[in-house]
């Protein structure tokens, strides 16, 4: 699965037209005609990228691409033009889909080695762009594969070398820029090849990734950073002691076992602040009594994205490094239907004594992540909490499916979250925390319900959730539509994203 994990992103000095490599790629940004770059490679190869350019229709935007054999004019086989849109449009993580691009096209022109100008956009971003072409590239060429048996999926990717220009006139690099480049290049690799683990992770069918599963997936992502990182995995009895009644009652229709994760990151130093992220498990749902219509079941491996993230996210926290104390908490279960299974109307005890009237069991993760938040709360007392769940489709009706629903009623901690995810470009957007909406959680019978009316209903799952977060700075973010994706772009393939990873992991290891 990991079949990239060979590729070696590396700084190269020198004219970049001089490059001995299989293919030469490099961006414009709008028409070509205007670009510098484009018409000094342009005359050096006899006018053969203008006309390329006019014959198939390419001026620069974003997505298009053109490929030109030089035919020995220069000593690159092959060179690549990727469109890169307005220059005033164009932000660092759009670098991304490029570099994935260049690396899609060496791949399918058998390219070993690859050579790629960064565009020169100004000030201090140099850094950040080479970071997210280290993750474009391994990104990019991710691929599942593992059920498929013809020849053409066991076969190894080409390309194993992709160099890096910092500046299209052939100036070498500082010492300075090659220690930044070399830093840059190293978290981008932890970062995708975290984001991949969580696809990974994903993409695996429910019988595969169990919580039994997922439990050791942990535990060896601990043993791993020996001592840096140590989890504790608590079993049905264990939870039972802790009172964890919403939890167990989502996953007693199932004869998979339930487990409950606690992962934990300490750095060297005395931390700045102590941190908790919390993922929902739930390795395959149902829906319940409450059973969801065949199709909408199919692709419910998925409903443990948010572990699927906050599990590898850790890996590569501790990969990178973290002035902050960072834990990690994924209640895991199964939401399937038998004699056991919990049922409309039952009343759940949570973990906090606050009592809930059960009026859909497809609602099944806010009543995991109830008792997850009282547990991090009560037992780890973070200074910030956040949960990452696909928890309603009614997120996916507001948002869309690129777009992840963001709630919190603490403004300073959420405009930082939501800085870090600008930051790492994934899409999220704030949803208010409508009180007023609480009155459709309003029981006869018990002290809530789990879920309110039709309209709001992404919002009152997040007022769900607040009952238990207390006053505990916290953030909620639905991630229901980008955790998995049905039309691929450049740097994510089908299937399942590791949606939240990169911004979790930006979050918790910026100074």
């Amino acid at each position: 699965m990991d079949a990239n994990a060979g590729i070696e992103v590396t700084l190269q000095q020198g004219t970049p037209q001089e490059a001995h490599v299989d293919l030469f790629a490099f961006t414009t940004f709008g028409d070509p005609s205007k670009d510098s770059f484009f018409k000094a490679v342009d005359s050096v190869l006899g006018g053969v990228l203008s006309d390329v350019a006019k014959s198939e229709s390419f001026d620069g935007k974003s997505g298009q691409s053109m490929v030109v054999h030089t035919h020995g004019r220069i000593p690159a086989k092959r060179i690549l033009v990727v469109g890169a849109g307005a220059r005033n449009e164009f932000t660092n993580p759009h670098i991304r889909d490029i570099a994935a691009t260049v690396a899609h096209a060496a791949n399918k022109a058998s390219a070993k080695e690859v050579s790629f100008v960064i565009p020169a956009l100004g000030g201090n971003r140099e850094h950040q762009l080479v970071q997210h072409v280290a993750e474009g590239v391994l990104l990019g060429t991710y691929k599942f594969g593992r059920y498929l048996t013809g020849e053409d999926h066991k076969r190894p990717m080409p390309l194993a070398r992709f160099g890096v220009f910092l500046d299209s006139k052939g100036k070498k690099p500082t010492p300075a820029q090659a220690k930044a480049f070399t830093t840059a290049v190293t978290r981008g690799t932890h970062i995708a090849r975290a984001v991949n683990h969580a696809r990974d992770l994903i993409n695996e069918p429910a019988a595969i990734v169990t919580p039994v599963a997922l439990a050791s997936d942990a535990q060896a992502i601990a043993k791993k950073h020996k001592g840096a990182v140590t989890v504790t995995v608590f079993d049905a009895k264990k939870c039972q002691e802790l009172g964890m009644g919403m939890f167990l009652a989502v996953g007693k229709g199932s004869d998979q076992e339930p487990r409950f994760i606690h992962m934990t990151y300490k750095p060297a130093k005395k931390p700045k602040k102590r941190l908790c992220f919390i993922g929902k498990g739930i390795t395959f749902d149902s829906g319940g009594y409450s059973l969801k219509p065949s199709q909408a079941m199919e692709d419910m491996k998925i409903d443990m994205s948010g572990a699927a993230a906050v599990i590898s996210a850790m890996d590569a926290i501790a990969m990178i490094g973290s002035e902050n104390e960072v834990h990690v908490i994924a209640a895991c279960c199964e939401n399937l239907v038998s004699g056991r299974a919990y049922k409309l109307g039952d009343v759940l005890v949570s973990m906090d004594g606050t009592t809930v009237e059960i009026n859909n069991t497809d609602a099944e993760g806010r009543l995991t992540l109830g008792d997850a938040i009282t547990y991090a709360r009560s037992k780890v007392q973070p200074d910030e909490l956040f949960d990452f769940a696909t928890l309603t489709g009614a997120c996916m009706v507001a948002l869309g499916p690129y777009t992840a629903g963001v709630m919190s009623d603490n403004d300073n901690l959420v405009r930082s979250w939501m800085a870090a995810a600008e930051r790492t470009g994934e899409d999220m957007w704030r949803l208010p925390l409508t009180t007023r909406l609480r009155e459709q959680l309003k029981s006869s019978v018990a002290d809530m319900r789990n879920t309110g009316d039709r309209f709001g209903g992404a919002i009152t799952a997040g007022l769900f959730l607040k009952t238990f977060v207390k006053d505990t700075p916290w953030v909620h973010v639905d991630m229901a539509g980008p955790a998995s994706i049905a039309n691929a772009r450049p740097s994510q393939p089908k299937g399942g994203t590791g949606f939240a990873v990169a911004t979790i992991v930006e979050y918790a290891t910026r100074p």
